[in-house]
């Protein structure tokens, strides 16, 4: 499966705007953050297991749990707060 992948704040300056990334049937978001995880890197650096980070599902907050489909856009931004 193909899903757009798009990221935000401080992952955007260190791993761009976003790419393509092919996963396989029935991943999870989990499984796709594990998957760019495992390229190393800034990937692994800006990804880690330890940050926090948010995940959205073509536009809608989801966790780590939700199954992508082909197609989809993901996007992964660490939390915001506001004031």
């Amino acid at each position: 499966m193909a899903v757009q992948v798009r990221y935000f704040a401080s992952l955007r300056e260190a791993l761009g705007p976003g790419e393509s990334v092919t996963i396989e049937p029935g991943a999870t978001l989990g499984q796709l953050r594990e998957a760019l995880i495992a390229r190393g890197g800034r990937h692994a650096e800006a990804l880690a297991r330890g940050r926090a980070l948010r995940c959205a599902l073509d536009q809608v907050m989801q966790d780590e749990t939700t199954p992508v489909r082909d197609g989809a856009e993901v996007a992964f931004f660490p939390p915001v707060t506001g004031g």
